[in-house]
């Protein structure tokens, strides 16, 4: 191995080693004391909560962990959202599971919180897998209510996508494990079935306080909302649990009876490993965005027995397409290339560019990919389309726009994965967030944005410094140095992953070796679900 191999090896390691701290503290959710406080109340944190409820020794991963990282400062921060999403196994089945943070505000709703538990919806949903719910929540974070309460993407949309699930045949489970109040009560109940945790467990739409100042009448939690009143006077609930552990049993005892589900069908066969050694992705993959390297070097580090079967291989060469499986499951990969490419015609092209004759590749194969019930996965390292006269001339608005059109109405489940760059229209075209991929996750090296970071900076800095001329201020070297400087700093700041994960723009920043998991359990999932829509690219310029 070369010098820069071992340069981009410690630099990828030392990313890998920041991302482990930073979910190590977000693992303590509002901190020991309160987890303390808790265990002291007889009560699992949510995390504990959902270990024992998934099974030991299967694989999982987690939705969000990094949501609402940085943000909320002056509320006292929001670690995860709130809330803890995790996919997962119980009693072999796969499912999804939602737990409140208690620990968190005692598990109340921020604005970040209602989006994280509707992507959770929104996976239960489209690939037709059940999804638990452990709520302990003192419901809608009322300092912020006016960006959680109304809108099509707050709160109340949750107890819609209840009620649609339902309707689709997909399995909820409820378990009240501590708080559950006012609108926030419909959740469990709109739930197949629910669980409510003897004397820690409390479900009401008012809770003594407030049924107090509003008629005047003197009761309290307990027997106004607690266990013994909704099961076995008001029957709201259908399971009383003595603690945490036994209400978890009970939802395990429940899942083991679930049928069997009709299967998508697509092709699987036993998971052989990559030939080459994965950990190489950590020297390949170079420190710097901008550097060259061949993307081929990593797809043959992902997919099993390193074999890739290429589809047009000696054209539109700055994308790279072609069938592969991962952890058997077999897949059609979509990849952007990120050296350069010299081609028949003598001319070079850069890599991580979309050319013409690239997107009009990459859009025959996603129709193949269709047409043949293949999974779609898609490998982010994309600075955006061509530009220029020749570009412009040659149609690249019109192939474009078919790549985008394939994607778009693409039926097979999709998968992106953001190895590095993911700029402007190329994060559109590749299956970016917009999109619709089953899953999207980040690796430490990725980056989104509009443009880079150094361009991007050099426009604004410019524009502010004709302003600032415009105004009679004397713009000098140094002054423009200074705005450059500056403006890239906070640009940098926004294209980071971590900016994107704690926004939900993507599921999850991993580690590129877990890269195979995420994708095999994400075709798994979606593999509940079979195709109901034949695909159809519409209207499109030829």
């Amino acid at each position: 191995m070369d010098l820069n191999f071992n340069k981009n090896e410690d630099h990828n390691k030392l990313l890998l080693s920041d991302l482990r701290q930073k979910f190590s503290k977000i693992k303590l959710g509002g901190g020991e004391k309160r987890i303390q406080k808790l265990h002291s109340e007889g009560k699992m944190t949510a995390r504990e909560r959902i270990d024992y409820l998934l099974d030991t020794k299967a694989e999982s991963i987690e939705i969000g962990a990094l949501v609402g990282e940085g943000m909320y400062k002056e509320h006292g921060g929001c670690p995860s959202g709130g809330v803890v999403v995790k996919i997962g196994y119980i009693k072999g089945k796969q499912c999804i599971v939602v737990a409140n943070d208690a620990t968190v505000k005692a598990g109340a709703w921020f604005p970040i919180t209602a989006k994280k538990n509707l992507r959770a919806q929104e996976i239960a949903m489209e690939n037709k897998i059940p999804i638990i719910y452990l709520v302990d929540s003192a419901g809608v974070y009322l300092p912020l209510q006016d960006e959680i309460f109304p809108d099509k993407e707050h709160f109340g949309r949750i107890f819609r996508n209840n009620a649609i699930m339902s309707s689709m045949g997909i399995t909820q489970i409820s378990a009240i494990m501590g708080s559950c109040v006012a609108g926030g009560a419909y959740l469990p109940i709109m739930s197949d079935e629910a669980i409510i945790v003897d004397k820690t467990g409390s479900i009401f739409l008012a809770g003594s306080y407030l049924v107090k100042a509003a008629i005047g009448e003197n009761i309290d939690n307990e027997t106004l909302g607690g266990a013994t009143t909704h099961c076995e006077i008001s029957g709201v609930t259908d399971y009383k649990a003595k603690d945490d552990k036994d209400a978890l049993d009970k939802i395990k005892n429940i899942v083991d009876k679930i049928g069997d589900y009709t299967k998508a069908g697509f092709n699987r066969i036993k998971a052989v490993k990559p030939t080459l050694d994965e950990k190489e992705i950590y020297g390949l993959l170079p420190k710097a965005r901008t550097e060259q390297y061949d993307m081929m070097e990593i797809i043959n580090r992902m997919v099993d027995n390193s074999e890739f079967e290429a589809y047009k291989d000696g054209y539109g060469q700055t994308i790279i397409t072609g069938y592969a499986r991962i952890d058997g499951w077999a897949v059609g990969i979509v990849a952007n290339q990120r050296k350069v490419i010299k081609t028949k015609k003598g001319e070079m092209q850069f890599g991580g560019v979309i050319y013409s004759d690239s997107a009009d590749k990459a859009t025959r194969f996603i129709a193949n990919c269709n047409q043949k019930k293949i999974p779609l996965v898609f490998l982010q390292d994309v600075t955006g389309f061509m530009v220029g006269s020749k570009s412009e001339q040659g149609g690249i608005i019109k192939d474009g726009a078919k790549m985008v059109n394939a994607v778009s109405n693409s039926v097979v489940p999709k998968f992106t994965v953001i190895v590095g760059n993911s700029y402007g229209a190329g994060n559109y075209a590749m299956c970016g967030k917009a999109y619709d991929p089953r899953l999207i996750v980040a690796w430490p090296s990725a980056e989104l944005a509009v443009m880079g970071g150094t361009q991007a900076a050099k426009v604004l800095a410019q524009i502010e410094a004709s302003s600032m001329k415009a105004k009679g201020e004397i713009v000098d070297e140094a002054k423009e140095a200074e705005l450059f400087a500056k403006i890239k700093a906070r640009y940098d700041e926004q294209t980071s992953p971590y900016y994107a994960a704690s926004r939900l723009w993507t599921d999850a920043i991993i580690d590129p070796l877990d890269t195979r998991k995420w994708i095999s359990m994400g075709i798994e999932a979606a593999n509940h679900a079979p195709i109901e829509k034949a695909f159809n690219l519409g209207v499109i310029q030829v």
